[in-house]
């Protein structure tokens, strides 16, 4: 096992996330899957080794508590040693005016969206780094939004974040790149999830960005070698505007 590539994705039971683990299972990558729910994720896990993944580990996490992202981490470097991608795509959204959003809901997004991202590269850094040693390259693809690059009405305390996470990622790439280990936000627009069932009235998810979009990039960049660094892909939707969600 230790000569397969392994990738760990958060929020890997639905959406984006299953989107992307189902892309890397059908390569014939190892994978460590997470999400909230371990039944969802146990379900998930035998239909990702039935499309071609090597071995998935389930470890459910709750991105709010601290201590379970640590404990992911180490999960994920108990059971394989190594870390060719480390996808960060749990994340939560939040709509609301600046003058009326609840500022505790402003602190959970944080906590999701920015601090979990932080907590899972720093404690996996070593992974990444002794992979990087040995096969030349492990890569960070973190799911962000276009709201994080443009604004968009209502969506402040949720593009904000995603800001932060661009900019984490950014940061993250002077620092370690060097040492064959870089980081690659993903921005799309509206995307066909669970998560943009608000607005489906006024956009139908049929014109919305599909997960199998998103997971396209994701494995793209998992095809770079060290030497390229692509730190921000923009995904927008058809129109006359392309600098909104």
């Amino acid at each position: 096992m230790s000569d397969d590539r392994v990738a760990l994705v958060t929020g890997a039971s639905r959406g984006i996330g299953a989107a992307i683990a189902e892309r890397f299972a059908a390569d014939g990558w190892s994978l460590t899957i997470s999400s909230r729910g371990r039944e969802a994720l146990e379900r998930r896990a035998g239909e990702l080794s039935e499309l071609g993944a090597r071995h998935v580990e389930v470890i459910p996490a709750d991105m709010t508590d601290a201590d379970a992202v640590a404990d992911l981490a180490a999960g994920h470097a108990e059971a394989f040693g190594r870390c060719d991608a480390l996808v960060i795509n749990a994340g939560m959204g939040q709509k609301g005016a600046i003058a009326e959003l609840p500022v505790r809901r402003f602190d959970r997004l944080y906590q999701v969206n920015v601090r979990a991202p932080y907590i899972l590269l720093q404690s996996l850094l070593p992974t990444l780094r002794a992979t990087a040693g040995s096969n030349g390259v492990a890569k960070v693809i973190a799911v962000a939004s276009i709201t994080g690059v443009y604004p968009e009405p209502e969506l402040s305390a949720y593009g904000s974040t995603k800001a932060a996470l661009i900019s984490l990622c950014e940061t993250f790439n002077l620092e370690e790149s060097l040492n064959g280990v870089s980081a690659t936000t993903i921005a799309p627009g509206y995307v066909d999830t669970d998560m943009s069932e608000w607005l489906k009235d006024q956009v139908p998810g049929a014109e919305m960005i599909t997960v199998g979009d998103v997971a396209t990039i994701a494995h793209s960049v998992t095809q770079l070698s060290r030497f390229a660094v692509l730190p921000n892909v923009i995904l927008t939707r058809p129109g006359s505007n392309l600098h909104r969600a």
